[in-house]
């Protein structure tokens, strides 16, 4: 039962789905904030590769090595997004253009592919990955064995940051004021809200999810490293926000949903179905793409509940 087309496309839905969720979790806090980051996929690129660098170089217990490589690539991600919030931040630059900047920088030919090259990260697995965690008895229940306890460890953190980002932005007076920011940054200003730092602190942890994101798929999916391993995952990521009505919990239905569309060509071809792989593979960029067309004009976003002041600089007023 637990090899039934139906359970390994759902089982591959979560573990394919899980990078899409940290990186949508990161778009959704900095898009609450008012911050566009259309840089999540060089981020996650980033990121994926100083964690992969990290398991390669560093020794010691298995646990400490995986820990400390989603440390750096967060880290690595977060760099990355400080340079988008200085940008569009301080410097008031275009967000799309910084975003769509910064994901060309760091691009499967760009800031990417060079720290592989030159850190010769290329055709070696990964010392160290992400397995499985809880006991092979729970594993072989049927149907929910394979799907619900057949994971890894970053998949249960990512149910985690779900409950907490939710709680975060509906049940404390911070979250609040993010929303708040989000949606009229001028009465924020005029309540004795920083709107800067609330911006820039969401922005930079927009881009430490997007690093975990990217470790996700080189230490945990792929376990190695290859030119261009996200495969536009962040695109997709940005999509599902929009998806997901800038939910958190809808987010994590949404993450699933389109990680069942990307391992459904794998799971074809294991059960003997190898036509037309390239037409599957294609399944969800193209939900991607019709869900950014529903919500294409700004009527739509803010009826389905993007923030009033999404993509909109800042500017304080003399007093």
């Amino acid at each position: 039962m637990n090899n039934s087309l139906l359970v390994v496309v759902l089982a591959s839905g979560v573990t394919y789905g899980t990078p899409l969720l940290y990186a949508a979790l990161g778009e959704l806090l900095a898009e609450r904030s008012g911050v566009l980051n259309l840089g999540v996929e060089g981020m996650m690129l980033v990121g994926a590769v100083m964690g992969f660098w990290t398991v390669q170089r560093m020794g010691g217990a298995n646990a400490v090595v995986l820990v400390a490589a989603v440390g750096v690539a967060a880290l690595a991600g977060a760099a990355m997004a400080a340079i988008h919030a200085f940008l569009v931040i301080t410097l008031r630059a275009n967000q799309i253009v910084s975003g769509l900047a910064l994901t060309i920088f760091a691009g499967a030919v760009g800031l990417s592919s060079y720290l592989a090259n030159d850190l010769q990260l290329a055709g070696s697995p990964a010392k160290h990955q992400f397995q499985e965690i809880l006991p092979k008895s729970l594993q072989d229940l049927p149907v929910a064995g394979r799907i619900v306890f057949g994971q890894s460890l970053l998949v249960y953190c990512s149910w985690v940051c779900v409950v907490l980002v939710a709680l975060y932005l509906t049940r404390t007076r911070v979250g609040l004021n993010v929303r708040a920011v989000g949606e009229s940054p001028a009465a924020a200003d005029a309540m004795g809200i920083n709107v800067a730092a609330y911006r820039y602190a969401h922005t930079l942890i927009g881009g430490a999810f997007a690093g975990i994101a990217g470790a996700t798929i080189s230490l945990s999916i792929t376990a190695q490293w290859v030119d261009g391993i996200t495969r536009g995952s962040g695109w997709i990521a940005i999509a599902l926000v929009i998806f997901a009505f800038w939910r958190p919990t809808l987010c994590l239905v949404g993450a699933y949903f389109f990680g069942a569309f990307s391992a459904l060509p794998y799971a074809l071809q294991s059960h003997g179905v190898t036509q037309a792989p390239e037409l599957f593979q294609t399944l969800p960029y193209v939900m991607a793409i019709l869900a950014l067309v529903l919500v294409s004009s700004r009527a739509a976003r803010l009826r389905f509940g993007a923030p009033a002041a999404l993509g909109l600089p800042y500017v304080r007023e003399e007093r």
